[in-house]
C-alpha cells in the first residue's frame, strides 16, 4: 500500500504563498533542512506539525490531502499513455514528480493534450461548430468548479439573504417561491405542457411556465433557479468575470452551473442541511424527504458543503448514463477520476444500473490500496412522449474509508473483507486477473499462449 504523500502538497502550497523554505521553516519552528526532507517525502509529519502547517499556510487540513496533485498525476498518466502520441514511456514516478514539483507545467501539458485531442477530432472530420479550442467547454466548466472545491461563499450569502426574506420551511418553499415571483417580480407562474422544455421564461409577458411532467421537487428547483436568475445575477457575473474563460460556450455553461448552485443553496440552506446530514448520518433519501427535494439534488448539495471552518464530510459526486458518459463530476473526497475514456466496469457506478431505484453500496479499493465507501442509485426522468425511453442515470457518491463510520450505508459492512478491487480505467489499470477488463493497459506488453486459456480476457507483462 502506498504511503500517503504530503511533501509535494506542502511544496505547492508554500510556492503559492510565495514563501521560501527558510521562511516557512522559521514560522513552523523547524529547520530548513527538516522542511526540505518533508517536501521530498523523506520525513513524516507529526499531528502537531500538520496543524501548524494548516494554520501557517492558511488552509484547512483537507487542503493538505494531496488530492489536487493526485488528479494532476492521473491526467498526466493518461496523456503519456496515449499510443497515438508516440511518446517515450514516462514512468509513474516521473509523472508524480512533475505534478508535485511543477503543477503549472503539468496543467500546461494537459492543456496541450486536450488541444491535440480536439485537433485530432477536427482532422478526422468531427469539426466543432466554432472551431478548435484549447479547452472543451464542458471540461473547462468542470475544472472551474473543481478548482474552487465546488463552494462559492458569495452565492451562499445571496441565497441566505433570499431565504431569510422568504421565511418559509422546506415544505412551504414552493408556495413561497411562487409568491415571491408574483409579488416581487410580477411574474405569473403556470404549469402546462411544454414539449421538450422544462422551464420557459418570457420576460416581456412576465410569465414563467413549468412543464406539467415535472415532479413537485423539480418544479420547486426551477422556481428557485428563476429567483436566482432575477436576484443573484450580479454575484454570478462577478465570479464569471474573474474566471478568464476561453470561450462564450464555457462562460454559458459555468453561468448556468452557478445559478443552479444558488438555487440549491436556497432550497437547502447550508447550516440546517449540514446539521441534518450529520443527524441522519448522510442518509440521502431521508435528507431528500426532510427538505422536499429530489435524491440527486440532495446528493449534489452534500458535495458542496465546503465552507471553511464548517466543512461537511468530503464526498465525491458523479452522474453517468448507461453508455458511461459522465455529465456531472466533482471529486471532493480526492477520488482520482479518469478524465478521458470510461471508468472501471467493476465499480458500483456501473453495476447499479442492474437494480433500478435501489441504493447499492461498495467498498472500492484502488490498485494503490486507497479505499472508498461508494454508494449509487439510478435516477429516472419522465419521457417526453409515449414510446420514448425514459432518461436514466446513476448518481454516485463516495468518501474515504476513514469516514465510513459517519455514513449510514456502511452499517453492517466488513470494512476490510468486503472490498472490491477497481481501477481508474482499463487502460491505466495493472490488475492481472481482472475478468471484466475491456482492453489491456496501454503501458504494458501483451503476452499470449495458444496452449492455455486464461479467465482474464488479456494477459500482459507489467513493464517497470
Amino acid at each position: 500500500m502506498r504511503r500517503p504523500q504530503i511533501g509535494r502538497t506542502v511544496r505547492r502550497l508554500r510556492s503559492e504563498a510565495g514563501l521560501t523554505q527558510q521562511a516557512l521553516a522559521s514560522r513552523l519552528g523547524i529547520s530548513a533542512s527538516y522542511l526540505n526532507l518533508i517536501e521530498h517525502e523523506q520525513r513524516g509529519v507529526t499531528a502537531s506539525l500538520l496543524i501548524k502547517l494548516a494554520e501557517t499556510l492558511r488552509v484547512d487540513l483537507a487542503a493538505l490531502s494531496g488530492s489536487a496533485e493526485r488528479q494532476l498525476e492521473v491526467g498526466l498518466r493518461e496523456a503519456f499513455a496515449d499510443p497515438l502520441l508516440g511518446a517515450e514511456d514516462v514512468p509513474e514516478a516521473e509523472a508524480a514528480t512533475l505534478a508535485a514539483s511543477a503543477p503549472n507545467a503539468a496543467r500546461a501539458v494537459l492543456a496541450l493534450y486536450r488541444a491535440w485531442l480536439v485537433a485530432r477530432e477536427d482532422a478526422g472530420g468531427i469539426a466543432l461548430p466554432s472551431g478548435r479550442r484549447i479547452l472543451l467547454p464542458n471540461e473547462e466548466a468542470r475544472d472551474f468548479f473543481h478548482e474552487r472545491s465546488n463552494h462559492f461563499p458569495e452565492l451562499e450569502a445571496a441565497a441566505e439573504a433570499i431565504a431569510a426574506d422568504l421565511g418559509a420551511g422546506p415544505h412551504e418553499m414552493n408556495h413561497a417561491l411562487a409568491e415571491r415571483l408574483r409579488r416581487v417580480h410580477r411574474l405569473v407562474v403556470t404549469v402546462r405542457p411544454l414539449g421538450a422544455a422544462l422551464r420557459s421564461y418570457d420576460p416581456a409577458a412576465r410569465s414563467l411556465a413549468l412543464a406539467e411532467a415535472l415532479p413537485r421537487e423539480s418544479r420547486g428547483f426551477q422556481m428557485a433557479f428563476q429567483v436566482a436568475l432575477l436576484e443573484a445575477t450580479p454575484a454570478v457575473d462577478a465570479l464569471v468575470r474573474v474566471a478568464a474563460l476561453s470561450s462564450p460556450e464555457a462562460e454559458m455553461l459555468i453561468r448556468i452551473g452557478l445559478l443552479n448552485y444558488t438555487a440549491a443553496a436556497l432550497l437547502l440552506p447550508y447550516a440546517p442541511f449540514q446539521q441534518a446530514a450529520m443527524d441522519l448520518r448522510h442518509d440521502v433519501a431521508a435528507l431528500a424527504a426532510r427538505f422536499g427535494v429530489s435524491y440527486e439534488q440532495a446528493c449534489q448539495r452534500l458535495a458542496s458543503l465546503q465552507r471553511p471552518g464548517a466543512r461537511g464530510l468530503p464526498f465525491f459526486f458523479l452522474r453517468v448514463d448507461p453508455a458511461g458518459n459522465v455529465s456531472k463530476r466533482f471529486s471532493g473526497a480526492g477520488f482520482p477520476f479518469a478524465r478521458y475514456g470510461g471508468s472501471c466496469p467493476r465499480w458500483v457506478v456501473h453495476t447499479a444500473f442492474a437494480r433500478p431505484d435501489e441504493i447499492q453500496v461498495q467498498m472500492a479499493e484502488l490498485p494503490d490500496g486507497t479505499a472508498f465507501l461508494c454508494f449509487a442509485r439510478t435516477v429516472t426522468r419522465p419521457a417526453a412522449l409515449w414510446g420514448e425511453p425514459r432518461p436514466t442515470h446513476v448518481v454516485a457518491m463516495g468518501c474515504a474509508l476513514g469516514h465510513a463510520g459517519d455514513v449510514v450505508y456502511a452499517d453492517g459492512l466488513d470494512l476490510e473483507r468486503a472490498r472490491v478491487g477497481i481501477g481508474l480505467s482499463c487502460r491505466l489499470c495493472e490488475r492481472l486477473d481482472c475478468r471484466s477488463r475491456a482492453f489491456p493497459p496501454l503501458a504494458h506488453r501483451l503476452v499470449g499462449d495458444p496452449l492455455t486459456t486464461a479467465a482474464a480476457p488479456y494477459r500482459f507483462e507489467v513493464q517497470r
